[in-house]
């Protein structure tokens, strides 16, 4: 249902390409891990996705299940909430174990965050935490890099501007763009997973950024 309803509201909010360079049908069981810039961003890369055929099991922020209606969604379709600061931050990482075991995939947002700038350009991934390493460590499961661009032009800034942003968006119809990479497996060092992922999806990003005429451009 999620899936469905992303790609409704993006095609609506702006004009969405995909490019993919792995081989189709991908592999059961992979980890999805995409750059994290702007509110806007998971139904952008789950729409994407989903013209892939892959409808992922999704790491998200424990706050969105207290939302009415999507918050039952979530739960219904066995997304994986991340409370994070917490002891239960583990919890989501065994989860998500389960979930690639079982042969689903998993998307996960390796910054763990969004970043604080308030402009509307897109931004180069920043710095990665470890959990994704951490659950390509656990599981010996492929990590697929997602960069994309164009989503701060849908949603950036305050609550004011991102309000505005939502409004409008179906007006404006910005370029979105979303880049696949091909399959990857970290090294087992935890450090090196992580550099490497990191390295991998920031590559993603370049060519989601130059294909959504993104790349230099200003606020």
């Amino acid at each position: 249902m999620l899936s469905r309803a992303a790609a409704a509201v993006v095609s609506v909010c702006g004009r969405l390409t995909v490019t993919c360079d792995a081989d189709l049908p991908f592999p059961a069981g992979c980890i999805f891990a995409a750059n994290h810039d702007s509110l806007a961003d998971p139904p952008l890369v789950v729409a994407a996705l989903r013209t892939l055929e892959v409808e992922p099991v999704v790491m998200a922020t424990a706050g969105l299940w207290r939302t009415p209606v999507l918050g039952r969604a979530l739960e219904q379709e066995g997304h994986i909430p991340v409370h994070r600061g917490t002891a239960r931050a583990a919890q989501a990482l065994d989860a998500a174990a389960e979930a690639l075991a079982s042969g689903r995939h998993v998307l996960i947002y390796g910054e763990g965050g969004l970043p604080r700038r308030t402009d509307a350009a897109a931004g180069a991934p920043g710095p990665f935490r470890t959990g994704l390493a951490r659950l390509a460590q656990l599981t010996a499961a492929p990590v697929v890099p997602v960069g994309h661009a164009g989503a701060r032009r849908l949603s950036s800034g305050s609550a004011v501007k991102q309000l505005a942003g939502a409004v409008t968006a179906p007006l404006r119809r910005p370029r979105l763009h979303v880049h696949v990479g091909t399959p990857v497996y970290l090294p087992a060092d935890v450090a090196d997973g992580t550099a490497a992922a990191h390295r991998a999806v920031s590559l993603a990003w370049e060519e989601a950024a130059r294909a959504a005429g993104e790349l230099g451009r200003a606020a």
